[in-house]
């Protein structure tokens, strides 16, 4: 017997449109990765281009910055705990840990423009140098993504409200899933670049 006789002929259309999706989103993580090891090549090409004025180690404060790596990576490590919900389709655990994914991210987010907004209080704006116009069009960039992110994960937690575990839904759960890790690399990518370095 075929899986044909069991799957209708819509599910299995309806399978294969979200397998074209999850595809799909693989694609554009890719050419996010591309996106962001440009703005890496430029913010090392501009590294050394202060022109006079502040760098790194005038700037960057390592407390803050290890607080946010702390709230970004346990964010996610609560996303786990979510996508562990919608396996065992425990719908108020899944809505439950990603409230605390939210948080966590709001406070990623808060801690952000908190240290933008000193650096433009003391003249270090992105208009500066080409160093702060490299590094916050590389971090700022980053920033944004995770407020999109946050943004989708509200999103989510209504449709999982609303709609429960259907197929749609735990797919768009992958792929924030996939989304949100991404984010979480890319960060460790920007402490270890951007940050270390620049306290040293």
């Amino acid at each position: 017997m075929t899986a044909d006789a069991t799957t209708s002929p819509h599910e299995g259309a309806a399978n294969a449109t979200l397998e074209e999706r999850d595809f799909g989103f693989w694609i554009y993580l890719m050419s996010d990765a591309i996106i962001f090891a440009l703005l890496f090549a430029t913010y090392l090409t501009l590294l050394r281009g202060t022109d006079g004025g502040p760098t790194g180690h005038d700037l960057f404060d390592i407390d803050r910055t290890f607080a946010e790596t702390m709230l970004l990576l346990a964010s996610s490590v609560t996303f786990g705990m979510a996508s562990v919900g919608v396996a065992a389709r425990n719908k108020s655990a899944v809505l439950l840990w990603l409230a605390i994914t939210f948080a966590l991210g709001v406070g990623f987010v808060f801690l952000e423009i908190g240290e933008f907004s000193g650096m433009i209080a003391q003249g270090a704006g992105p208009d500066r140098s080409g160093f702060l116009s490299s590094f916050f069009a590389l971090v700022g960039t980053h920033g944004l993504h995770v407020s999109g992110g946050l943004v989708w994960i509200a999103v989510m937690a209504a449709q999982i409200s609303i709609k429960g575990f259907s197929a749609p839904v735990v797919s768009r759960m992958f792929r924030l899933g996939l989304f949100w890790h991404f984010l979480d690399i890319v960060w460790i990518g920007i402490f270890s670049v951007v940050y270390l370095p620049g306290v040293m």
